[in-house]
Order: C-alpha cells, then sequence, then structure tokens
C-alpha cells in the first residue's frame, strides 16, 4: 500500500502563491495516478488536478485551469501542487490520494488518503 502525507500549507492573500507537496512511501512502485482533492467547510470534496506517475500526463478541474499546475519528482517521490493567483474560493483543505486507474475525478476512485494541509487565501 502507498502512504501520503501533505505538507506546505499556510495563508497567503488573494492574488499571492503557495505550493503544497504530496510526499509518498510505502509501495511506491505501485504508484499509477496521484491525485489532488479539496474540501472546504460544509462541503463534498472536490477534485483539482491529478498526474500519471510514468508518462507524467496531467489533467484538471475546470475551476483551476491557467492557476495551477501539478507535477512530481521521481527521485523524491514526491507530487507537486503549484496554486498561482489564489483567490478565497481556492480556501480549503487539500488532501492527496492514489488511484490505480487515470483520468477520474471521482474521490470514490482514489485511495491511500492523506491527512490534509489547510491553505488559506485572504481577501
Amino acid at each position: 500500500q502507498v502512504q501520503l502525507v501533505e505538507s506546505g500549507g499556510g495563508l497567503v492573500q488573494t492574488g499571492g502563491s503557495l505550493r503544497v507537496s504530496c510526499a509518498a512511501s510505502g509501495r511506491t512502485y505501485s504508484i499509477y495516478t496521484i491525485g489532488w482533492f479539496r474540501q472546504a467547510p460544509g462541503k463534498e470534496r472536490e477534485f483539482v488536478a491529478a498526474i500519471r506517475w510514468n508518462a507524467g500526463s496531467t489533467y484538471y478541474a475546470d475551476s483551476v485551469k491557467g492557476r495551477f499546475t501539478i507535477s512530481r519528482d521521481n527521485a523524491k517521490i514526491t507530487v507537486f501542487l503549484q496554486m498561482n493567483s489564489l483567490k478565497p474560493e481556492d480556501t480549503a483543505v487539500y488532501y492527496c490520494a492514489h488511484a490505480t486507474i487515470y483520468g477520474s475525478q471521482s474521490p470514490g476512485a482514489f485511495g491511500s488518503w492523506g491527512q490534509g494541509t489547510q491553505v488559506t487565501v485572504s481577501s
């Protein structure tokens, strides 16, 4: 099983940037797709972005296209989410998770969830 740990959240002003990280351990040879999700208070968990580990291909939610970039560091077995032009509506707990398929935006397709990291964007 893959274990995932998020880090790098914090407080940033509107229009600012932040990078969050997702470090993987355990059966890392089995990593297929790593996705980022977020959940704001009182709202459902929603898909943000995902990357296919071997190929490096990516896909994004429409709400973050052009502002967020997902990437990976093979040597560090870490996935990053670079967030630019942040808005107050981006405020949420950000989670990473693992899937054995590529292309899904459903939280149900992902497992091995990390504990999350809080991102707060002030207006």
